[in-house]
């Protein structure tokens, strides 16, 4: 049996998983799918001083709480800044570091430095509510922003899409060793779109790993494409728990 951590990104919620959780406990396997603090059910939780910190020691917490170890670590989006700040604070707990159509962090860079046209975007809506600064406001059909057509999945997702406070995208990720962290095996899962629309440094660190896989997909190919996702999850899993090389 393998340990999955499933970490989502901005706007959602542990929610977002349901789809992948369901095919992977399916076949056996342990599966986390935590909701940062601030977000989704947990949305109540807003307050000044949430930031990017704040979502790895959610993430953390949860591997030293339920005693997770050779865990295979998946970030979407946004997660993929939470799982490069998990690798550097519980190293030895985690076995496989997989990009799920990811931001791809060093040590020094925050999501508006990774993805500076995105986060413009976002910023463009911003409000201030009870002191903290959000943004991805959810207006109607919000899924199509994330490349989801399906209008079942629209409906599904749209009362389930919260803002996201902008301090967590713009506080720069800090790595005590960034040399452990590029150790650990990483693969790479990319939808063609992203692909296609990338600018030549993220397109190298998209396709910079020890597996780099595609769906051709939109953005929440969690959502649209979950056999594909699950099915290339499970390839990273051994009979016997840890992580697949």
């Amino acid at each position: 049996m393998a340990t999955y951590v499933l970490v989502h990104g901005g706007g959602h919620g542990g929610w977002c998983w349901k789809p992948v959780a369901t095919r992977l406990r399916s076949a056996g396997h342990e599966v986390h799918t935590p909701t940062l603090t601030g977000l989704a059910e947990r949305s109540h939780f807003v307050r000044p001083g949430i930031d990017l910190d704040t979502h790895v020691t959610d993430v953390v917490r949860v591997l030293e709480y339920d005693d997770l170890h050779d865990v295979i670590l998946v970030g979407h989006s946004y997660g993929g800044m939470v799982i490069t700040g998990v690798a550097d604070r519980a190293t030895d707990r985690v076995g496989e570091l997989v990009y799920l159509d990811a931001a791809h962090p060093v040590s020094g860079e925050s999501l508006v430095d990774v993805a500076e046209a995105s986060m413009t975007m976002a910023r463009a809506d911003a409000r201030v509510v009870d002191g903290v600064e959000l943004v991805l406001w959810p207006i109607e059909e919000m899924g199509r922003f994330y490349g989801v057509e399906d209008p079942d999945a629209l409906e599904w997702m749209q009362n389930r899409l919260t803002p996201h406070p902008w301090a967590c995208v713009e506080q720069k990720l800090q790595l005590a060793d960034e040399d452990a962290v590029r150790k650990i095996p990483r693969t790479n899962i990319n939808c063609t779109q992203s692909l296609r629309s990338s600018e030549p440094d993220a397109l190298a660190r998209q396709l910079d790993a020890d597996r780099v896989w595609e769906i051709d997909t939109g953005h929440d190919l969690m959502i649209t494409e979950p056999d594909a996702v699950a099915e290339m999850l499970l390839r990273l899993a051994k009979p016997h728990g840890g992580t697949g090389r």
